[in-house]
């Protein structure tokens, strides 16, 4: 047998693939083909005809027995279309010069562990009823496995990719696999596209510690049962969840639906619609240089009561905006505690859901750069917690309806700072909005949406918009449901006081000391009372000069109509009733009537009020002088 010819014993249509081997052609209308017969051809091929390419084109053949091509090396390209395999196709460890092509196939299972294809490796519109086996494979160019069908033995992996390498794309949209699928420590340079890809059982995808230099695509109508795990990957491009759905594996401790944490993603997470999510999303300390954008999506863990959040985004790290707009919605807490936001937080439109005792929305220690819009219909049932939170720009609620139950907190604004902060909201909340501690430039409010429960302790502000004149403001001061708190009416008066409102500010300040009233001893009470009565707490001095003149006029009459005796036996000056009713009035001044004169009857008791109301006078102004002194 000559070198290039067919070997003995091989059936005609096999002669035929041997031949059409030799020209490079397609081999079609061959019932049935040896397994060995194929291994034989590909690893003794044949020298291919003078002017043409050898390679392998076999169409629509039912290749019987073994498939076994491990270990070997093929120079040209193979590529197989509408065959049928009896046994699951092997290429462990081969390596093919050029490309290999498995379209519209059927097998009990694929391997190509450790196999280097150097052009591209296509496995599309194929069904395997094992599981495909691509660790450590690499491709020089494109591998692809769109629209095939896998489906393996219970407890198989469907897909196992495992440290896979490929120098451009990763294309395997439309593939649907009844099974896990492991994409752990892959490679690929350009774009990994799972459009419209079906995963289901429990471990779901798991690709941890993946590079793609590209985008990662989850978009068009891809959908994912059990845990999809991209923990520590580094994505250059964009990560794309349009019209993607994901239903995590159930109720247990650690489980979820999707994971993103520790990641590393050049441009986007973007999800414009479509995107729905049964089971916690996580996306802890991931960093992303573009925006995360997640319009309309819908995260749920309702069914899984020992979940923490919907989305967990703690100390994320994005260089652009959080985009939570246009019909968001989270049943469970959306959590963004200490994370870093270069541009905008944005949840207009959105709707937040409290599952238990946690918070509908936790932004505690978020640093962002521009807005944090919670407004234009924002819902939230349930806390939002936004503690030590630093905003560049504007808190905005304005139209927002913060649901919470009678006497439990609404919204949690506490230690953190914001340019300005707007609380014009959808109706006044029933439960406790607390500012304590925070420093904001401009509060901007409206009576109507005043809340039950206000806790100013502790905040600052430079001004208030509207500028409500003190009257209609200081009910606002009263909404604390711990008391009387001071800070609040300090805070209040200095503001109207940069506004030029002095009177204003001493209506706040009188109305401090009045609610403070309350919480003192009777003793004390009874002395505030005389303080307000006489000089308003030292900030209506004229008072002070009214009653003087008040009881002046009035001892002076009285002492005119009934004068005392002269006392002593020495010269006395002359009787004045006005002088010894000012003698009397006048603590520690000596105008020389008091000694010299005594009253006696009526008068006696006359002259003894006297003294004692001067007494009392004068201790309220000097009160009240040192009051004001200290301020300023």
């Amino acid at each position: 047998m000559a070198q290039d010819d067919p070997p003995d014993g091989w059936t005609p249509q096999e002669r035929r693939m041997w031949e059409a081997y030799r020209v490079g052609e397609w081999c079609e209308n061959v019932a049935e083909v040896r397994g060995s017969a194929l291994r034989r051809l590909l690893i003794s091929a044949p020298s291919p005809r003078p002017g043409c390419q050898a390679r392998l084109r076999l169409r629509g053949a039912h290749i019987t027995g073994e498939s076994d091509l491990a270990e070997v090396t093929i120079a040209g390209s193979v590529r197989l279309d509408r065959c049928r395999f009896d046994g699951a196709v092997r290429l462990d460890n081969a390596h093919l010069g050029a490309a290999l092509e498995l379209n519209a196939c059927t097998m009990p299972g694929l391997s190509l562990v450790g196999a280097r294809v150097t052009l591209e490796c296509g496995i599309t519109a194929c069904t395997v009823t094992g599981t495909v086996d691509l660790r450590s494979l690499t491709v020089g160019n494109r591998l692809s496995l769109n629209d095939t069908v896998v489906r393996p033995t219970h407890g198989e992996a469907a897909l196992d990719a495992q440290s896979v390498e490929v120098g451009e794309d990763f294309w395997a949209a439309g593939l649907d696999c009844a099974g896990t699928v492991f994409l752990n420590n892959a490679r690929i340079q350009d774009v990994l596209a799972l459009r419209g890809t079906r995963i289901s059982g429990d471990s779901g995808l798991q690709a941890p510690e993946l590079t793609v230099g590209g985008g990662l695509f989850l978009d068009s109508g891809f959908s994912g049962t059990g845990q999809i795990n991209f923990y520590g990957a580094s994505i250059g491009g964009s990560v794309r969840l349009d019209d993607c759905r994901l239903d995590g594996p159930g109720a247990g401790a650690g489980t979820y639906a999707l994971n993103l944490s520790c990641a590393e993603i050049g441009g986007d997470i973007w999800a414009d619609h479509g995107l729905g999510v049964s089971g916690p999303a996580v996306i802890q300390d991931t960093s992303v240089r573009g925006s995360v954008v997640l319009k309309g999506a819908r995260f749920d863990i309702s069914s899984m009561p020992t979940a923490d959040a919907a989305l967990d985004a703690s100390r994320l790290r994005v260089g652009g905006d959080i985009d939570c707009r246009d019909g968001f919605v989270a049943h469970g807490m959306v959590n963004l505690r200490d994370s870093r936001v270069g541009g905008s937080v944005l949840f207009e439109g959105a709707e937040l859901t409290a599952l238990g005792n946690r918070p509908a929305l936790r932004g505690n220690g978020v640093e962002t750069g521009g807005v944090l819009n919670l407004c234009d219909g924002f819902t939230a049932h349930g806390r939002i917690s936004l503690i030590n939170v630093t905003v560049r720009s504007r808190v905005c609620f304005d139209d927002a309806a913060l649901d919470a139950p009678v006497g439990e907190s609404a919204l949690t604004f506490v230690g953190s700072s914001a340019a300005t902060l707007t609380l014009r909201l959808r109706e006044a909340p029933a439960g406790v909005v607390e500012l304590r501690h925070s420093r904001i430039g401009v509060l901007r409010d409206t009576p109507a949406a005043w809340p039950s429960g206000l806790v100013l302790d502790g905040a600052v502000y430079d001004s208030l918009h509207p500028a409500l004149p003190a009257r209609v403001r200081l009910p606002w001061l009263a909404r604390d449901p711990s008391g009387f708190v001071p800070q609040p009416y300090e805070q209040l008066a200095a503001a109207y006081q940069r506004q030029g409102q002095d009177a204003d500010a001493r209506a706040v300040l009188v109305a401090k000391h009045r609610s403070m009233r309350r919480t003192l001893s009777p003793p004390a009470r009874l002395w505030s009372l005389l303080q307000d009565a006489t000089v308003g707490y030292g900030y209506h001095p004229l008072r002070a000069v009214w009653l003087l003149l008040c009881l002046l006029t009035t001892g002076t009459a009285l002492f005119s109509a009934w004068p005392p005796m002269a006392v002593g036996d020495g010269k006395v000056p002359p009787f004045q009733p006005t002088i010894y009713t000012l003698d009397l009035l006048l603590p520690l001044v000596d105008l020389g009537q008091e000694r010299s004169y005594a009253p006696t009857d009526l008068a006696q008791w006359a002259a003894v009020a006297l003294i004692g109301m001067g007494w009392l006078l004068a201790t309220t102004v000097a009160a009240g002088a040192s009051r004001v002194l200290r301020r300023a």
